[in-house]
């Protein structure tokens, strides 16, 4: 019998100090081996007739096909047809489960950093405890016993009471108990350097073959069709009359299924399957292990155990325990087999012994137990540590479930939904943008195969790191840079990377922190950077607290406030819609009226079927260029200029491209955001320094706010919009690439005499909050609506102009807004970043989505929606009659709650008055 701590001693010495592992190759083409079990009394690779033959023969055609008969591909296919599609096929390869779903460990933790998430793994928790044993009358395998998240110094006991005050808002039940309650609840455990733990009384772990079987047995009966033993050979994907690409048909060693859709839930083969379509699926593989214990005495009936510190989990197994983690060097899985299936890699120790040490730490009495077998085994994991799903941008009707970063079983049951209602209706019911394979990686970055890896390595490494605020990645930077980068770094910037761009963050006095290349945090015998200055800033950050920086943000915005700042804002994107038919796009896509005379530029929005907020973006009417330049193309027909944010670009340029293949108009898309700069001037001052700087005149009457023109600095034409994203008077300049550094000097040399100063995003989130100008994907998303968010002005209800959405937002008119967005300021100077409960007159009505501090009210500021418990319509006298608290790590704080910005609530220094 092998000894866990005999496992410890014969990996490596135990005196060397970290990093104490022999350096492993980077990856390794080990096959894999049938000496080593899962810890399942029952797996599915006994199942079949084993003679190759599928389990039967493949329909001629169907609604949709899902490809991969894992976790995934058997929620998809359940929910598909609870959702009421008949003809929907499930193909296996070879049996059920038989990729990398039936080695899964199977746990099921409800609380994360994210209101979506903890939605998405509610469901998945109904669907294997209460929804298919109530359908089939079957067992799915699911075992409540509970989950204690372990905090080994203030930073995790603070993240862990975060979590805690956001489950009260979706009613999961959790507690924090101090080291000596945690020694009552698991005795076994070495408390010694505990701070504290977080208990989850209803956690649990699933059963692969269990659930997955159980699912299986729920859409037969529904009527899908599931088929083993049918490998698929191709995807036929055909062009429509406009040139758009479209599944067509699945190809399979026996036989041919015509469908309009196809589903990608083939795990780590998905990147395989997905080149068959001419699809990119930015996806690795890598090895993902765990060991199984011999029995433990007084383990039964313990709860499972996450030491995020420690970088280990203990996975109840009846009487033993599964031993696993995140370590900082996985080996990659180079050349994925087409025929592993059911099968296991060899562990190698030099890589898991770190979770030993971890283990034996947490649980001592570990250090005298047996080993039954190792668990290792092939996991997808991806650039963000997020699932891929969604339709993929390359071919219509080509789906993707896939990418799951080892959490397929806990997630399954919420994305297969949302997947399924994705299929069906266009979209899914929440908001799942995190996951939307369209909307997260620019596309120079999905064939990129160094960036994939890197930042698919680091997320695996850090995956069970503390979630800070204002964290930024080390790996896959410097992908994307604007025309003053290097000037801006000179300068101090510490820059944030948003879709592949480096963009300004903020400046710090101690001069240039150059992002360098990514070091792998010092695996595969790679030596880590010494005195890295921006790593360095970034774990000066490592706080719920207020940021050590937070003094020079705050300069930046009163700089701001008070004279004048330029922020490089050139990641923007920056597309024009034109053609004989763009107008007629520009009026359906938009809420708001756009289709002005040319100078004008509006604030708008876009949404969805649903009325849910697509985008919000500034759109302006222009005339052709003649010549054509990157500031005014040549086009026939109309011309609109849709300025975005750079983080969401990639989400635009996709729902727009759809809903212009779908209404088949006669229009173009064109991306020009590298082509364009943009400097955005803002403060009371900026009228006197552009005006130096500027070819035309900048007054109210001449210029007057929501216009633009073409214009020349510095000798160079540039297009000047008068907008604000911060609440002052300010104009932008989009400048083409090449002239960017002339006008930028230029107009800093100007503003010298002013006081102007650089400023950055982080100030932007302040200033912006501030004023109450909503961030996209913070508190505007797509399943609120403009009534719900106070943004019914963009909507031109009271044309006859129809617009996406319309019918939504008018039936939401008529029927009362039930849920609404609501800012607060926090009568205490405390730290806020979003996620806090929201209690009115002591019941809790909501959360935070956002939140940040507002220099020049000297408060903290924070946007939530609230509901009305009672389940009425959320009046604007609802709001102002409730007596308020916000909770902060499980501590309330009155806050009071406004129906206008606490800051310029008239609009007025926009418009140029102070």
């Amino acid at each position: 019998m092998s000894y866990v701590s005999c496992a410890l001693r014969a990996a490596a010495p135990r005196r060397l100090p970290p990093p104490w592992r022999t350096p492993r190759p980077l990856s390794s083409t080990t096959g894999p081996t049938a000496r080593k079990s899962v810890p399942y009394q029952k797996t599915l690779k006994e199942e079949g007739s084993g003679s190759g033959e599928p389990s039967r023969p493949p329909p001629p055609s169907a609604e949709v096909v899902v490809i991969g008969g894992g976790s995934l591909g058997c929620q998809t296919t359940y929910h598909l047809a609870k959702q009421g599609l008949s003809s929907v096929v499930l193909l296996e390869r070879d049996h059920l489960t038989s990729g990398t779903t039936w080695h899964t460990a199977g746990l099921l933790w409800q609380l994360r950093p994210s209101d979506v998430e903890v939605e998405l793994l509610a469901h998945t928790r109904d669907v294997v405890s209460r929804e298919l044993p109530a359908e089939t009358g079957l067992h799915t395998g699911w075992v409540e016993n509970g989950g204690l998240f372990i905090a080994s110094n203030k930073q995790r006991l603070d993240e862990y009471k975060r979590l805690m005050s956001l489950g009260k808002v979706y009613g999961v039940e959790s507690y924090v108990l101090t080291p000596a309650q945690t020694k009552d609840l698991y005795p076994l455990m070495n408390i010694d350097d505990l701070y504290g733990t977080l208990y989850v009384p209803k956690d649990g772990t699933m059963d692969p073959a269990g659930t997955c079987s159980t699912l299986a047995r729920a859409a037969t009966a529904r009527g899908a069709t599931i088929i083993e033993n049918c490998p698929v050979t191709g995807i036929q994907v055909r062009a429509d009359d406009f040139g758009v690409k479209r599944v067509y048909a699945v190809e399979t060693a026996h036989g041919t299924i015509q469908t309009p859709c196809v589903v990608n839930c083939a795990g780590v083969w998905a990147r395989a399957l997905g080149r068959l379509a001419g699809v990119q699926v930015p996806l690795v593989a890598m090895h993902h292990a765990y060991v199984v214990t011999e029995r433990i005495e007084g383990i039964q009936n313990m709860p499972n155990v996450r030491d995020h510190d420690a970088s280990v989990y203990l996975r109840l197994q009846g009487d033993a325990l599964s031993v696993g983690g995140y370590e900082s060097n996985p080996i990659f899985w180079e050349e994925v087999s087409e025929k592993f299936a059911f099968g296991l890699f060899d562990l190698d120790w030099d890589v898991f012994t770190q979770h030993i040490e971890g283990a034996i730490h947490r649980v001592p009495v570990l250090e005298k137990t047996g080993i039954k077998s190792t668990v290792c085994g092939p996991e997808s994991f991806t650039a963000d540590h997020k699932p891929l799903m969604g339709e993929a941008p390359e071919v219509r009707g080509f789906f993707l479930g896939c990418g799951f970063n080892s959490a397929g079983m806990m997630l399954g049951g919420g994305c297969g939904r949302e997947l399924a209602h994705w299929i069906i209706h266009g979209r899914p019911e929440k908001d799942m943008y995190g996951y939307d394979i369209r909307q997260r990686f620019h596309r120079s970055l999905t064939d990129n195969n160094r960036w994939i890896r890197e930042r698919s390595h680091e997320s695996y490494a850090k995956n069970y790191s503390v979630v800070f605020p204002h964290d930024e990645p080390l790996a896959g930077r410097n992908a994307r840079k604007d025309p003053l980068h290097e000037e801006l770094l000179r300068q101090g910037c510490i820059f944030q990377e948003r879709h592949g761009w480096e963009r300004p963050g903020w400046f710090s006095p101690r001069g240039a922190a150059p992002v360098l290349d990514y070091d792998y945090y010092g695996a595969y015998g790679r030596e880590r950077h010494r005195d890295y200055t921006y790593d360095q800033l970034l774990g000066d950050e490592y706080t719920f607290d207020f940021p050590p920086h937070h003094d020079i943000i705050k300069k930046e915005c009163l700089t701001c406030r008070n004279a004048l700042a330029l922020f490089d804002m050139s990641y923007f994107g920056k597309f024009y819609l034109v053609g004989p038919e763009a107008t007629k796009a520009v009026n359906w896509l938009f809420t708001a009226d756009v289709s002005k005379a040319p100078g004008s530029t509006v604030y708008t929005c876009m949404l969805n079927q649903r009325g849910g907020v697509e985008s919000d973006l500034t759109v302006s009417r222009i005339s052709p260029g003649d010549p054509a330049s990157p500031l005014a193309p040549t086009f026939e027909g109309d011309g609109y200029y849709l300025a975005i944010g750079g983080a969401v670009a990639q989400h635009n340029w996709s729902h727009i491209t759809s809903v212009l293949q779908d209404m088949k108009l006669q229009c173009k898309l064109l991306d020009c955001s590298e082509e364009l700069g943009m400097m955005s001037i803002q403060g009371p001052l900026s009228r006197v320094v552009l005006q130096e700087v500027l070819d035309t005149d900048l007054s109210n009457e001449a210029f007057p706010f929501s216009t633009h023109k073409l214009t020349t600095a510095a000798g160079c034409t540039v297009r000047a919009m008068r907008l604000s994203f911060v609440g002052e008077m300010g104009w932008e300049l989009h400048v083409p690439r090449e002239d960017c550094m002339k006008v930028y000097q230029t107009v800093m040399q100007a503003g010298a005499r002013h006081g102007i100063t650089n400023a950055g995003y982080r100030a932007i989130d302040s200033l912006s909050i501030e004023k109450g100008y909503r961030h996209w994907h913070a508190d505007l998303r797509p399943d609120d609506t403009p009534l719900e968010a106070g943004l019914a002005f963009t909507c031109k209800l009271k044309s006859s102009i129809p617009f996406l959405g319309r019918e939504a937002v008018e039936a939401q008119k008529a029927k009362g807004i039930f849920r609404r967005l609501v800012c607060f300021t926090a009568e205490e100077k405390v730290p806020m970043f979003g996620l806090e409960a929201i209690w009115r007159d002591g019941e809790v009505v909501g959360h935070i989505r956002r939140a940040d501090f507002g220099f020049a009210i000297d408060k903290t500021i924070a946007y939530g929606y609230i509901r009305d418990p009672a389940g009425g319509p959320v009046s604007l006298d609802f709001v102002k009659s409730g007596s308020y608290r916000l909770e902060r790590m499980g501590v309330t704080y009155p806050a009071q709650a406004h129906t206008r910005s606490p800051f310029d609530p008239d609009n007025k220094r926009v418009k140029g008055f102070y």
